[in-house]
């Protein structure tokens, strides 16, 4: 397995959307985003996208009014998960038509959706972007 959680964060240090991949009770989870969520945001934008923090090694990059951070495995590429990020951000893009911290608050269903779509048991399965949409979009019409 190489993600372990998937967080978005809003500029103010707010968890808009949290996916984990393996088990933490909730006290961890508040503990270990409250850790990363402050060591990341206060990392200016000439400092690289790779942080260490306990067992994990934290890959993050910023849009807009949202920090997208991936904690994964120490083996695993960095730049893979930023491609990753990216690929997320641009699939949200072409559903919402430029995400931001909004459309994830009000369709949150819909963006733990597409990360299920993408990722299972913290393997990336699912890379094109029509086939992660197309299930959204049969559900859109249905409703």
């Amino acid at each position: 397995m190489g993600i372990r959680f998937i967080l978005m964060v809003n500029k103010q240090g707010q968890t808009r959307l949290a996916q984990y991949y393996e088990y933490l009770n909730l006290e961890e989870r508040r503990a270990l985003e409250g850790e990363i969520v402050r060591k990341c945001l206060a990392r200016n934008e000439q400092q690289c996208s790779f942080v260490e923090h306990r067992t994990y090694k934290i890959v993050y990059r910023r849009y807009a009014s949202l920090f997208f951070l991936v904690g994964v495995d120490n083996g695993e590429n960095e730049l893979a998960i930023l491609e990753f990020i990216h690929l997320l951000v641009e699939t949200m893009d072409r559903h919402f038509g430029n995400v931001c911290e909004l459309d994830i608050m009000f369709h949150l269903e819909k963006a733990h959706f597409m990360l299920e779509e993408m990722v299972m048991n913290g393997c990336i399965v699912e890379t094109s972007k029509a086939n992660i949409l197309a299930p959204i979009q049969l559900m859109d019409k249905a409703s």
